[in-house]
């Protein structure tokens, strides 16, 4: 699985971070190019975190490499293939962010056919707590373990 945190890729890296990069694309480019996080998931799986908080601007180059699963590295004349499943995460209101602009509807829904809603966990747990099958006699040891640890 290869890893990417949009909230932490600088806006300027963003691109070559993803779409990896050719030799002498830019100053500071390593000799032999880059393989981008794109080309580095064919096969695989791509775990996107935070992608609510990717730049607008690159929401559409993400869009289209999911739709064809075609890219290009910074600095190349032709495109590569990627065959990978994608996964993201946000702790974003999608539906907000796209009332207000920051986010493409098209994009939305391209990553979420399958949403997965998580409650904070102390508010799990305390709901857990309260119910009659945590006072269970089944139950006493790994709630004790819980609250211990």
């Amino acid at each position: 699985m290869v890893m990417v945190n949009a909230a932490a890729l600088p806006a300027t890296l963003v691109e070559s971070e993803l779409f990896g990069y050719e030799s002498g694309a830019f100053t500071g480019a390593e000799r032999k190019g880059r393989k981008g996080k794109f080309e580095q998931a064919d096969e695989s799986t791509l775990f996107f975190d935070e992608i609510g908080d990717m730049p607008f601007e690159m929401q559409s180059k993400l869009l289209r490499v999911l739709q064809d699963g075609v890219f290009e590295r910074v600095g190349a004349e032709r495109g590569r293939n990627s065959n990978f499943r994608l996964i993201s995460a946000s702790n974003r209101d999608f539906q907000k962010m796209i009332s207000e602009g920051t986010f493409r509807l098209d994009l939305y829904y391209r990553i979420s056919p399958v949403q997965c809603r998580c409650l904070h966990f102390a508010n799990a747990w305390r709901t857990f707590r309260s119910s009659s099958k945590a006072r269970s006699t089944h139950l006493p040891h790994a709630t004790e373990q819980i609250q211990s640890g």
